[in-house]
């Protein structure tokens, strides 16, 4: 823990601020840069997939340093699963990336957030498009049956720099190939119904490049073998660095998909509570 002594034996002030704590039960290190960890759930918290909240831990002062974490757990886990980026200098994941099981964060139970079903129109294809840590609320829309209930077909882009960076998503996609869940639901139908476009754009790698240059030439379209973006079928999440958010959002009005929210469902919303550099 980023405490220098367990919670139980901490200073009674040091424990009072943390009200809304919660256990660590896994933690996994997936490159010296991103790590993966789950918590305890609390009892009363329910949320859409694809929402977040604020986790954190305190500082040296006592003072809780929080920040907006897309939840990588479907609703119905009975844990919460959290994919964060290490950042040295960072205030919270400097302290972060060194907790353990059996360790206590700070996590604010009021979930909120863009990117769920409810915030789009009804259409044939969803398109999920991530950069690094981006990935998560798509982590936990993907493990949703819900997901597959209101579309034919779900199409995940995952871009990183580095080959090592898309490990994540990887082992994500190949384990919803024996979700108990979603095969009991789809059967063999399921492998037709998950399309997954990963791409490196600082490393060799299959496929290759930014997700705006792939959907503006045409290429993702043509390697999955499916028509180009329109908005009397397709959808689309958007959950990157401010940057992505942006330079994506030009492409997708380019076809004529107009942006949405809760309050306005249309074709594609973006998730603007990003957790990126300098956390």
């Amino acid at each position: 823990m980023t405490l220098d002594i367990p919670l139980a034996d901490a200073p009674k002030s040091t424990a009072n601020i943390m009200p809304d704590a919660q256990t660590v039960t896994s933690v996994q290190h997936w490159t010296d840069t991103l790590f993966s960890f789950r918590v305890t759930r609390p009892p009363s918290l329910r949320f859409r997939s694809g929402e977040f909240v604020m986790i954190g831990l305190p500082d040296e002062r006592g003072k809780p340093i929080l920040r907006a974490y897309s939840i990588a757990s479907p609703n119905w886990d009975d844990e919460l699963e959290f994919y964060s980026i290490k950042v040295p200098d960072g205030p919270l994941t400097s302290r972060l990336q060194h907790i353990k099981p059996g360790d206590q964060i700070i996590l604010r139970p009021k979930p909120v957030g863009t990117l769920v079903l409810d915030a789009l129109l009804p259409g044939k294809r969803l398109w999920f498009l991530a950069t690094g840590t981006g990935i998560a609320p798509f982590a936990s829309l993907l493990r949703d049956p819900e997901t597959y209930e209101r579309y034919e077909q779900v199409i995940l882009m995952h871009t990183c720099r580095k080959v090592a960076e898309l490990e994540y998503g990887r082992e994500l996609v190949e384990g919803l190939k024996d979700d108990p869940l979603l095969t009991e639901i789809y059967g063999d139908s399921f492998a037709d119904r998950l399309l997954y476009y990963p791409t490196a754009t600082r490393e060799e790698y299959p496929r290759r490049g930014r997700i705006t240059d792939n959907l503006a030439s045409g290429k993702v379209f043509a390697d999955l073998g499916l028509p180009a973006m329109n908005p009397a079928d397709d959808r689309a999440m958007v959950c990157g660095s401010m940057a992505l958010n942006l330079d994506v959002t030009k492409v997708l009005e380019g076809f004529d998909l107009r942006e949405g929210a809760n309050s306005d469902p249309r074709e594609f919303v973006v998730e603007k509570a990003f957790v990126g550099e300098g956390v």
